[in-house]
């Protein structure tokens, strides 16, 4: 069997999660699926390698094997909605983000399969995340928390027009301080990206859960295009010569982060 998730062990006060980023699909699941369901494409492709970096910096990370079709790590364990309003794809998906069938007539999962996976799959990965945040709160006296994810540049179901290069969110300064956001906004202009803070992604489950502006443990989701490092059309393939200015830019915005939160903490 698979596991759930790779995780590495760091020194730094930062732990960096990548729960999209999973392809696998268990057999029993994947036996019951369309060719839609099959295809995964509102997976974050490639982006645990634009962060390459981490063994550098000494960042601790979590990084889900298993598809967000089978459990998304990134809801609410209840499949609340994150924005009231708008297409809420739930903690167990039945259809892609462009309203797509994920499952053939009658196989889509009851309420007991939901409940099944969430002990089975969501369960794990968040007890060993809080682990993580405990373990490195012990050590530096704060934890940060740093959600890594990619979309397609266009997603009319979700949002109108085309998505800003970076998005940070810090659930409206909910996860972090104003001045963390602010700092990061600026490093993200300096890129020379589009970059915006709090916009149509201000953090999902992990970063709204996590992290507390006035505690000492923050959380920053990071949402990017697609489109600035990869082709979002299947095979969806990276693009070689987008791929290092993106991973300039991602290493600068968690150094920034890092730097940042470090003297909030220390003053």
């Amino acid at each position: 069997m698979i596991a759930l998730f790779e995780f590495v062990t760091g020194d730094a006060p930062l732990l960096v999660s990548f729960p999209h980023s999973g392809t696998y699909l268990p057999p029993e699941i994947s036996a019951r699926m369309t060719e839609n369901g099959h295809a995964i494409p509102d997976t974050d492709w490639h982006v645990p390698m634009l962060y390459d970096f981490l063994n550098e910096i000494g960042a601790s990370r979590i990084v889900a094997t298993h598809s967000r079709y089978v459990i998304d790590l990134n809801r609410p364990p209840d499949s609340a909605a994150l924005y009231p309003g708008q297409k809420n794809t739930g903690l167990v998906p039945v259809e892609t983000f462009a309203g797509q069938p994920l499952y053939r007539p009658g196989a889509a999962p009851d309420e007991a399969e939901k409940a099944a996976r969430r002990a089975r799959y969501f369960a794990p990965y968040h007890d060993a995340l809080q682990a993580e945040l405990d373990r490195i709160r012990a050590r530096h006296g704060y934890a940060l928390l740093w959600d890594a994810h990619s979309i397609a540049s266009e997603v009319p179901a979700l949002f109108d027009g085309h998505l800003p290069d970076l998005n940070i969110g810090t659930n409206a300064d909910g996860s972090a301080p104003r001045e963390i956001g602010e700092a990061l906004l600026a490093a993200g202009q300096a890129s020379g990206y589009g970059c915006v803070l709090n916009g149509r992604f201000k953090g999902g489950h992990i970063t709204r859960h996590y992290g507390k502006a006035d505690s000492r443990v923050f959380a920053v989701q990071l949402e990017m295009a697609q489109a600035i490092y990869m082709n979002e059309r299947p095979p969806y393939a990276l693009n070689d010569r987008r791929v290092p200015r993106v991973r300039d830019a991602v290493r600068r915005l968690v150094e920034t982060y890092l730097e940042t939160a470090a003297l909030h903490f220390n003053r």
